[in-house]
């Protein structure tokens, strides 16, 4: 991996190793046991050199370009990328994203992973702005959560900071969080939330709600941070008039677009949204090789 593309994944908060292990497991995936992509070795002379485009099929917002080169060195240490718009930009349909130079059997070979993952994060990052433009202007954030695909969640996390939505926890163990079944496991929310501050004093707790009188209770053991599961915006604001500041709240549980205004002005902190990093649907991306003059 060139030293340009681990500053450029380093400035995105990724780890070049996490990267690169993604970018592997993705070309072992796709090249086999031989490690061969049999239709380019078999019409493309291996000397050739050429340049291809990488464009926006689609109008969008933009995030893994770093990633998609380090897919490219990954197959050929000679090809050279060259971005033309940065991750978190708004594209047009038509758009040059990047240009990327080297050996053409090289470039096909790596098309497809590159392209998967650009086209998968920048996906997720064009979700994600819809709901950031939908909440601009309220005190409201778009929140993910842990519904990523199985070995991408850093790429998808990242995609989500890209497109303007806030991280919560990366996994089960940076931050706790109190659900139903640990509520009744534990033998009730107060206790389960004081077992975790017992041995785990300096992890983050979250607690799981669903009326007021949980959030109460809640606040009253210690919890600064509340998910508020599947209120209507009428017992939403019950709950924002009963906690007040002493705790960030969060609304979550089957949120659309079409209602994110209208929970937004209850006064919760943030909106939960799986469908972020589980629906969001990609952004087409293809990569074009520049005709022969």
């Amino acid at each position: 991996m060139n030293e340009s593309t681990v500053e450029a994944l380093r400035a995105a908060g990724l780890d070049p190793a996490e990267v690169e292990r993604v970018v592997r497991t993705a070309l072992d995936e796709d090249l086999g046991p031989s490690h061969l992509d049999v239709t380019s070795a078999a019409t493309i002379p291996d000397g050739q050199v050429d340049t291809a485009d990488v464009v926006a099929r689609a109008g969008g917002v933009v995030a893994g370009l770093a990633v998609a080169a380090a897919v490219f060195e990954a197959v050929d240490a000679r090809t050279s990328w060259e971005s033309r718009t940065s991750d978190g930009e708004r594209v047009a349909r038509g758009a040059v994203l990047a240009t990327v130079t080297g050996p053409t059997r090289s470039l096909l070979t790596a098309e497809r992973t590159a392209l998967n993952l650009l086209c998968r994060m920048s996906g997720v990052a064009t979700h994600t702005r819809a709901w950031a433009d939908e909440l601009a202007g309220s005190k409201a954030t778009v929140l993910d959560t842990r519904k990523t695909t199985p070995g991408l969640r850093a790429l998808e996390k990242y995609a989500v900071r890209a497109g303007g939505g806030t991280n919560k926890r990366m996994g089960l163990y940076d931050v706790a969080m109190i659900k139903d079944n640990h509520k009744l496991a534990a033998g009730g929310l107060t206790a389960a939330y004081r077992r975790v501050r017992q041995l785990f004093p300096g992890v983050p707790v979250q607690v799981e709600v669903t009326d007021v009188a949980e959030a109460v209770e809640s606040v009253e053991a210690g919890a600064d941070f509340l998910l508020c599961d599947n209120m209507t915006p009428e017992l939403l604001r019950e709950v924002v008039a009963a906690v007040g500041d002493r705790a960030e709240l969060e609304a979550t549980g089957g949120l659309t677009l079409e209602v994110a205004a209208q929970y937004a002005a209850t006064g919760v902190d943030y909106l939960s949204v799986g469908a972020l990093t589980h629906s969001s649907p990609i952004l087409d991306i293809a990569l074009d090789l520049r005709p022969k003059r």
